[in-house]
């Protein structure tokens, strides 16, 4: 059967047409970015791609092609034999490379010479995040957000969660880019995705939501972390109404002791982590902290570092950069706990009388 050919714009508009999608490039790229729901049979790996590569340029392309074929037959292969053999006739994989050329263009002729009908995405991955940067826009534009805001430690993150737990849209940034979305906000063990990889799950997420329904997001700045939220989202995100969740001092240090707690367990991590402010606060404020963290006081460190810096910047960034934030709707919890954030979230989704 023929090979299919899709623009990648089209593949973005028709993607649940297809059973699978798959990814002929190596496993680096793939972890970069990939298409969503893509599954990784590499064409050639990691290592057999610079091996070719090295051929290619040190004595020719003819031999780089011979050699470079030979491993292609034997991965693809080695594919059809692990993932193919119980495919049915009717099974429709979608298949995309760099560029659409070789690797996927190799893969796509045999599972086609098969008979499967096989589509394959002109111009490949590079062609596909082109045009979903130029669809992010309109993903975002389609839907209305309810933005939580609330200073550190006021629970937004867990208010998001109880919300999404009652069945509410949620849009959770932080959770997508690994990332707390402050200077002490990097989660051990975890990396970061690429920019790319967080824009791919930001449009994932948007084009899954109804526009008929409200999306709950964090008051996030332009960037968690290393990445950046995508302008349009941003800009959206900055004129829609907003909730002021509010929690009471206490409860705000017993919460972050909570979400950070490996702060608590290592305190030589967070004394690490503290140096991140001197530029801000001074070396002379920070070796305070550290020393008291040091003696064992985190809990009076946590305070100041509400009082002191998160607390100023928050209040000086909010009315400036979220338009609806004076008309904020109220939302103050009497503690952190489940029950009360439950109970707010049921608030916010009962319908207005």
């Amino acid at each position: 059967m023929p090979v299919h050919t899709l623009s990648a714009p089209d593949a973005l508009a028709r993607l649940g047409e297809f059973d699978t999608v798959i990814d002929a490039r190596t496993e680096d790229e793939y972890a970069l970015d990939h298409v969503p729901g893509a599954i990784n049979w590499p064409t050639l790996n990691n290592a057999e791609r610079i091996t070719i590569g090295t051929l290619y340029k040190q004595v020719n392309p003819f031999e780089a092609k011979k050699r470079g074929a030979a491993l292609s037959a034997r991965n693809i292969a080695a594919h059809i034999e692990r993932e193919v053999i119980d495919k049915p006739k009717s099974w429709r994989p979608l298949v995309y490379c760099w560029r659409g050329g070789n690797r996927s263009g190799a893969l796509a002729t045999i599972l086609g010479a098969i008979g499967f009908h096989v589509t394959l995405v002109e111009g490949g991955y590079k062609a596909w995040r082109a045009a979903l940067v130029d669809d992010l826009p309109a993903q975002a534009a389609r839907l209305h957000y309810r933005v939580v805001c609330g200073p550190t430690g006021s629970g937004k993150t867990r208010l998001l969660q109880a919300l999404r737990a009652q069945g509410a849209q949620v849009l959770d940034l932080e959770d997508l880019a690994n990332h707390r979305s402050s200077v002490l906000g990097h989660l051990p063990g975890l990396e970061q995705p690429s920019q790319k990889r967080f824009d791919s799950l930001i449009w994932e997420a948007l084009r899954a939501f109804d526009p008929a329904r409200p999306v709950f997001v964090e008051s996030e700045s332009k960037k968690v972390g290393n990445v950046r939220v995508p302008d349009a989202l941003i800009e959206a995100m900055r004129q829609s109404p907003c909730i002021d969740l509010q929690l009471p001092e206490d409860e705000r240090v017993a919460l972050l002791m909570e979400d950070y707690d490996y702060f608590v367990r290592d305190p030589e991590l967070f004394c690490q982590r503290l140096k991140a402010l001197v530029e801000l606060r001074g070396h002379e404020v920070v070796n305070g902290w550290i020393a008291s963290v040091q003696a064992g006081r985190v809990a009076d460190v946590v305070r100041e570092l509400l009082t002191l810096h998160y607390d100023p910047v928050y209040a000086a960034s909010i009315r400036r950069n979220f338009t609806q934030y004076d008309k904020a709707l109220p939302c103050t919890l009497p503690d952190r706990s489940a029950q009360a954030l439950a109970e707010a979230a049921a608030q916010l989704l009962r319908p207005a009388t």
